[in-house]
């Protein structure tokens, strides 16, 4: 135990340089090695105790950095990524004086750089869609492009469990697939509406009709959510504008999470062509008939379509 807890005082002494592991060979004891307190706060130190091929405890006390997070909600843009690496940088500078690598100048880089993931064979216009939001862990060291990497390989994870073969049949594409995924996270608020908006989504380019979205146009035209849509925007020929055009846009219009991209390979089972927003602004109201939707959103003062 001398050795150990000698040991413990080395890596706490050394602590600043990062990771260090300092394994001690101790007398077989079936006890674990009590964890050294933790007298930095910016380190974390733990101990990993195995038992090598003579039946030696082997006792291996582990300083390292504690990390950072960052948080991507469902439904972000690069852009809006790019602001929140922004700013958990500046808090991590201010509350944890360190200095990190990531930026929002950097993360915009590295993003106009990056490759959509291997697992995704389809083309695909861009890196929007593909930046899968979570929760990350970050080392000051860390640099945009691994967070980045990182949030591709995320998106391998989940994109692997979608099931595209009902999509398939229907004559879409993975990238189609992404694209209506990316409609519904910004169009729900309420998990229980994602396989109906998609629903709406599939009937609708099935009849030939404008998917009539705003989301798709306010960001094609970078219209911030607190602002209203003026006739001259609801008239653009953006490609985004799908009040004017038929199918789809041509890029996801967020990084959608898991739950959507299912939604999105599987829409409810339903005949619904239009939905409103419920008084409450969290739900919808659905139908298949323009005149019930029309008085619906009269009723509320919604107006037109």
């Amino acid at each position: 135990m001398r050795r150990v807890v000698a040991i413990a005082v080395l890596v706490l002494a050394l602590g600043g340089l990062g990771w260090l592991a300092v394994a001690a060979i101790g007398g077989g004891s079936d006890e674990p090695a009590a964890a050294p307190s933790t007298i930095s706060s910016t380190l974390d130190y733990r101990t990993v105790t195995t038992t090598n091929t003579s039946g030696e405890a082997i006792t291996t006390v582990i300083a390292m950095p504690k990390p950072l997070h960052v948080i991507f909600p469902e439904g972000f843009t690069r852009e809006q990524m790019a602001e929140r690496v922004g700013a958990v940088a500046e808090i991590a500078r201010r509350k944890r004086h360190v200095r990190p690598k990531l930026n929002s100048g950097g993360y915009l880089a590295a993003t106009s750089r990056a490759r959509r993931p291997a697992c995704f064979r389809a083309g695909a216009r861009g890196i929007e869609g593909f930046l899968f939001p979570a929760t990350y862990e970050f080392f000051p060291q860390t640099t945009s492009r691994q967070l980045v990497a990182d949030q591709l390989e995320a998106f391998c994870d989940s994109w692997g469990r979608v099931d595209l073969a009902s999509a398939r049949r229907k004559n879409l594409t993975p990238y189609d697939v992404l694209i209506i995924a990316s409609m519904v996270e910004k169009e729900t608020l309420s998990p229980d509406e994602r396989q109906l908006v998609s629903a709406v989504i599939y009937n609708r380019l099935q009849a030939g009709m404008p998917l009539g979205i705003d989301a798709t146009l306010r960001y094609g035209l970078e219209i911030p959510p607190t602002e209203s849509i003026r006739q001259s925007q609801l008239e653009s020929d953006s490609p985004y504008n799908t009040r004017k055009r038929t199918g789809l846009p041509p890029t996801p219009i967020a990084n959608p999470g898991l739950a959507s991209m299912q939604a999105a390979a599987h829409p409810a089972s339903a005949d619904y062509l239009y939905f409103v927003r419920k008084p409450d602004k969290k739900h919808h109201f659905f139908t298949a008939s323009y005149q019930e939707f029309q008085n619906y959103a009269n009723t509320h003062g919604y107006g037109g379509p």
